[in-house]
């Protein structure tokens, strides 16, 4: 059976790449998605909770951003470069497990005061569960897509096989 690229990322060196590149990035998302919900629902914006979730969006942001920009130059440009996709689905798999960079970022900048200063404690509430709903949907778009073979979905015009 051909894998995409991201299957394939998440299959060698195991289980690290693993770990590193799907189990880190979601537990923190699915940690920070949790602890919104009780922050959220009980409409706290301060106390160990809500620095817990801090914490956790931050290293979520640095976390992912430093895996983008591993991951952009050392396999999505060779791939894209070299015509190496494995059909259009690999290109959708390996495409939204990168863009999952344009939600966590912004998390972290925001825990972090750098974006959104001006807005409400509720404002940047909703902007928080915005960004990290963003990501679970862009990271479980990726997964999805990712474990189809490419081989049962056909050529894609210019690209190997």
């Amino acid at each position: 059976m051909s894998m995409t690229h991201y299957m394939s990322l998440l299959a060698d060196n195991q289980p690290w790449n693993l770990i590193l590149f799907m189990a880190i990035p979601v537990i923190f998302a699915e940690t920070i998605t949790v602890t919104e919900f009780f922050i959220l629902f009980n409409k706290t914006t301060q106390g160990g909770l809500r620095s817990f979730n801090r914490i956790c969006s931050i290293l979520a942001g640095l976390y992912f951003t430093g895996i983008f920009i591993y991951l952009f130059p050392t396999a999505f440009i060779p791939l894209t470069v070299n015509g190496e996709w494995h059909t259009w689905v690999d290109v959708v798999a390996v495409g939204f497990y990168l863009s999952g960079v344009l939600f966590l970022l912004p998390l972290a900048l925001l825990d972090l005061g750098i974006i959104a200063r001006n807005r409400s404690a509720e404002g940047k509430l909703k902007l928080h569960f915005i960004l990290v709903s963003g990501f679970l949907i862009v990271a479980h778009v990726a997964m999805i897509f990712g474990m189809i073979n490419p081989e049962i979905i056909g050529g894609m015009a210019g690209m190997n096989h």
